[in-house]
């Protein structure tokens, strides 16, 4: 096999412009990439040795670090599983395994002085922490060898957008990366990495929990003694070398709480999650009796970029049998609501060669996960009592997740997850949890009101709030997609129902100023009016009825209470679904100027034509004021243009009806002889 030369992706290439011409400061982390990497490959290696023991060698699996100070070299290798020609190719020449693209677009939106800090984060987190080596060295090699091939590869590359694959001799399977380093420069962050004690100090601080030995060839000097024990006078000390482990290696979560730092806690997490930031809770627990098990579980302060990638979710939690570490696969040990969470599972009663299949249907998987959501809802809930900024930090970014868990059929967490719930509100500009909406609820109010909507922006100029906010009556505000299905099923929370005020009969009783009397007045005879909308309106609506829920809007849609909302139809278009058309019901406001006048030309037995414009344009207004489309926008613009030239008593242009919200009218529709059929002044 001759030497073959290869071409970084556009991608990948970016991103090494970045780092070999960098000048962040946190430099150190590569150290803390390669090591993480090797111990990723030992643990691939042990969970393939329990189907093929063959692949295990009969030594110590371990990572070891070499320096050459007069070559300036640094070399980081592990006996782990290894990588085949075309698993090197995958994984460092293209974008298919690192994230780089995520990296770049995530690294572009960060502002330019906070860039030091946010590298740190995003190289760990979008998986391209191999990239990471060419901030400190001017060129990387790699050797490595597939545990179960003799076939060895060697990749290097100066960072300069190119790499070659030559064929290579290795021992044993397993990787070393060899980085010959830049100059040392310590303004610029590039410290001495073929310094033990620098390698020392880097190890401790990033790496010091990893479960494999990480060691490293130690010089130090011995006194020559004599045979006595004594220091021989005069005789200069003699140099020795030995190995040396730099980490603990003790599992942080068999530890008691009270023994462990809340900054070797975050150091763990750091480890585990590739997030340079602090997490907003950490969750160590133990479960003792029937089953033993422990947990030490994270909730990140920043959603991953893979989060609504459930295919794509990889290295949440880690599954430990007896401090072995055996799998990554968080859809095992947590529903999916909880993806989000990083940390480690330790069960002390399963076998060493548990499979996810078995785990699925594991008793005692099943109990421990049981127990995982349990102390997870509690954290939450501590956040929501103690530390409301970092819960409301919390549901900005893993809410629409949780709120899956209400979507799905685990009603034993439902009242739990409504616990920790947070929504947009009508009252005040914070999120609110349904504790606090119950106690601002009125004596006599028998449900909590939520709006469902696209956005804040639109759910709050929507009509439907109008008679809510003239009685003080709070409305919950929704707007994720989720909310369309946990929604449906009409939850209730202490006892009282969650009632959308977008579907269904609303009665609210009398307004305050109803009450108080004096201006009150019967609404007008609506009947004849009511069965014309119905008429002209039949193809789009269902029924047309007086509103119980508008004080100062003309007309409002809404929903029968087994109704698809509009949302949930077009999600439902999205995902490749054709559902049936769901008509929905017009709402008339009996008090308004303009319903009251159109009714006195329906009672004068105003021109059809003229009526039928009027009917179109209260239907396509009332989507619009809920933030919905028009179904043809330049229909409905024909239908202003009527509206306006009915108004100066120009006869309109048009002279059939067609479509939903279009343009409406006879040949002997309203002219400038019958001003009666013109629009209010404050149509």
């Amino acid at each position: 096999m001759t030497t073959e030369q290869h071409t970084f992706t556009a991608e990948v290439q970016e991103i090494l412009n970045l780092m070999v011409h960098s000048l962040y400061s946190q430099k150190d982390i590569f150290l803390r990439e390669l090591i993480s990497n090797s111990s990723d490959a030992l643990d691939r290696l042990r969970v393939e040795g329990h189907s093929d023991p063959a692949l295990v060698p009969e030594g110590e699996l371990e990572i070891r670090l070499e320096v050459d100070a007069e070559a300036r070299t640094l070399s980081i290798s592990d006996n782990g599983i290894g990588m085949s020609r075309g698993e090197v190719v995958e994984n460092i020449g293209t974008i298919a395994r690192s994230g780089s693209r995520e990296f770049l677009s995530a690294l572009r939106q960060k502002q330019a002085g906070e860039q030091d800090a946010a590298t740190a984060d995003l190289i760990g987190q979008f998986g391209v922490g191999f990239y990471s080596t060419f901030m400190v060295a001017e060129r990387v090699s790699l050797v490595t060898r597939r545990a179960g091939t003799d076939e060895a590869l060697r990749w290097e590359s100066t960072g300069d957008g190119t790499y070659s694959l030559d064929p290579a001799d290795r021992a044993y399977a397993g990787t070393t990366i060899t980085l010959h380093l830049k100059p040392t420069d310590e303004e610029d962050g590039l410290r001495d990495y073929t310094d033990q004690f620098v390698l020392r100090e880097i190890v401790k601080k990033h790496s010091d929990f990893v479960a494999h030995p990480i060691r490293m060839k130690v010089e130090r000097e011995e006194p020559v003694l004599d045979n006595a024990g004594n220091p021989v006078e005069g005789v200069l000390p003699k140099k020795v070398v030995e190995d040396e482990t730099l980490n603990s290696m003790k599992a942080i979560w068999i530890r008691s709480k009270s023994e462990v730092s809340a900054e070797e806690y975050h150091e763990f997490y750091r480890l585990v999650s590739h997030d340079w930031q602090d997490p907003l809770a950490t969750i160590p627990a133990a479960m003792e009796g029937a089953f033993n098990a422990r947990i030490l579980l994270y909730i990140p302060s920043k959603a991953p970029f893979d989060l609504y990638h459930r295919e794509r979710v990889t290295k949440s939690v880690q599954l430990y049998v007896k401090r072995v570490h055996i799998m990554d696969d968080w859809k095992a040990l947590l529903p999916e609501w909880l993806r989000f969470l990083k940390g480690v599972i330790d069960c002390e009663d399963l076998s060493l060669n548990v499979s996810r299949e078995i785990l699925q249907h594991d008793r005692q998987v099943k109990a421990i996960r049981s127990f995982a959501v349990k102390k997870t809802l509690e954290a939450i809930d501590r956040l929501k009592r103690d530390e409301p900024e970092k819960m409301r930090e919390l549901w900005r970014e893993f809410g629409a997740v949780l709120k899956e868990g209400l979507a799905a059929a685990e009603d034993d967490y439902r009242d739990r997850l409504l616990g920790v719930t947070l929504a947009a509100s009508t009252v005040g500009d914070e999120l609110t949890s349904l504790d606090d909406y119950l106690a601002r609820m009125k004596p006599d109010q028998e449900a909590i009101y939520f709006l469902v909507g696209n956005s804040l922006d639109a759910i709050r100029q929507s009509p439907l709030l109008e008679s809510f906010a003239k009685r003080g009556l709070e409305v919950l505000l929704f707007t994720d997609p989720v909310d369309e299905f946990w929604l449906e099923r009409e939850p209730s929370y202490k006892d009282k129902k969650l009632v959308s005020i977008s579907k269904g009969e609303i009665d609210l009783g009398e307004t305050p100023e109803d009450a108080d009397g004096e201006d009150a007045s019967p609404p007008p005879a609506l009947d004849g009016l009511l069965q014309a909308l119905r008429t002209y309106l039949q193809d789009d609506v269902k029924d047309v009825r007086v509103s119980g829920r508008l004080t100062d809007s003309p007309v409002c849609l809404v929903g029968d209470a087994n109704d698809l909302s509009p949302q949930l139809e077009q999600m439902m278009r999205q995902l490749g679904q054709d559902p049936p058309k769901t008509k929905r019901i017009l709402e008339i406001n009996s008090t308004h100027p303009f319903i009251g006048k159109l009714s006195e030309l329906e009672a004068g037995n105003a021109p059809t034509s003229a009526l039928e414009i009027y009917a179109r344009m209260l239907y396509g207004q009332a989507i619009l004021a809920e933030g919905g489309t028009l179904p043809d926008p330049g229909a409905y613009s024909r239908v202003l243009m009527d509206v306006a030239q009915l108004a100066v008593g120009v006869a309109p242009s048009s002279s059939e009806p067609s479509g939903p919200a279009t343009d409406a009218n006879d040949n002997d529709s309203a002219t400038t002889d019958e001003p009666s059929t013109a629009p209010p002044s404050d149509a």
